[in-house]
């Protein structure tokens, strides 16, 4: 004969209120983003301390050095743009000044110049402007100390032979 699972008997468990979840563990810091809708124009200067999404329509200049602009797919800008990282899927005219990378998407155009250390393009992208790909500042800072002693080695063996030539004369 056959007898019941121990599943089949246990009695289902239910949460007392109907509103609640079991908390997740997440790993990483949630991501604060300011969002500017579809139907919102702004004129004027755009500066801040988290990231941006734009969706609508912004003239002027934006300004949030330490963190992310992304212009979604409906999103207009005509405005210089100063962030970490640049995220274009629609229309950006001005310049770009990404310190770390600027991302043009298949559906974005960008017509400006654009400075940072990485940059990609989609295909499908429009990009007319200059593009200055500067090296990071850390290893150009490393590179320069690691050359001033190979220099500086490099220069004794040069002043002790003119030392050795000047005493032979």
């Amino acid at each position: 004969m056959l007898q019941p699972s121990e599943q089949s008997t246990q009695k289902p468990q239910y949460i007392s209120n109907p509103n609640a979840y079991p908390s997740v563990n997440t790993l990483s810091a949630p991501v604060e983003q300011a969002t500017i809708g579809r139907s919102l124009v702004i004129k004027g200067e755009v500066s801040g301390a988290e990231s941006l999404y734009v969706d609508g329509r912004i003239e002027g200049a934006i300004h949030v050095p330490e963190h992310r602009v992304t212009v979604g797919r409906n999103g207009v800008v005509a405005a210089n743009i100063h962030a970490r990282e640049v995220v274009i899927m629609g229309r950006v005219q001005g310049n770009i000044q990404g310190s770390e990378r600027v991302d043009i998407r298949s559906e974005g155009s960008l017509t400006g110049d654009v400075v940072t250390q990485r940059i990609s393009v989609e295909d499908g992208a429009l990009l007319k402007g200059s593009v200055e790909v500067r090296a990071n500042e850390q290893r150009t800072q490393k590179a320069q100390v690691q050359t001033k002693p190979v220099v500086a080695e490099a220069a004794k063996p040069v002043e002790a032979a003119k030392a050795a030539s000047a005493g032979n004369a």
